[in-house]
């Protein structure tokens, strides 16, 4: 796995509990994605795979999950079913509750299909 020295310190400056909560995106997404590499890119921790694959970041009172425009709209109406706030090409999920990883995997899942994709 190609890990980053940048992510590493941006993961290492956050709260041990949102440490935690990183590693674990972070690892799911190489898990599902074994050749994206990694890089910071708009000073967050970013996948690549043929071009941007996913972004996340942390906040103060959310992760924000950056799949672009196709990876947001492929689980639309369960991001309205569950009240998270969302936009074009972003998710949040709070702080005070558990990150939902089942559908966190279907984005990922759908992101590295389509970055998988462009390079055939």
């Amino acid at each position: 796995m190609n890990y980053s020295p940048e992510i590493d310190t941006y993961i290492a400056e956050m709260t041990p509990e949102i440490q935690s909560q990183l590693q674990e995106l972070r690892q799911l997404i190489h898990t599902i994605a074994p050749e994206v590499t990694e890089k910071m890119s708009y000073q967050m921790p970013t996948f690549y795979l043929n071009g941007n694959m996913i972004h996340f970041a942390a906040f103060k009172k959310h992760i924000g999950l950056y799949p672009g425009p196709s990876g947001v709209a492929c689980v639309q109406a369960e991001l309205v079913e569950r009240g998270y706030k969302w936009a074009k090409g972003s998710i949040q999920f709070p702080l005070n509750q558990p990150l939902p990883w089942e559908l966190i995997r279907t984005i990922i899942e759908f992101r590295y299909q389509e970055q998988v994709m462009k390079q055939k």
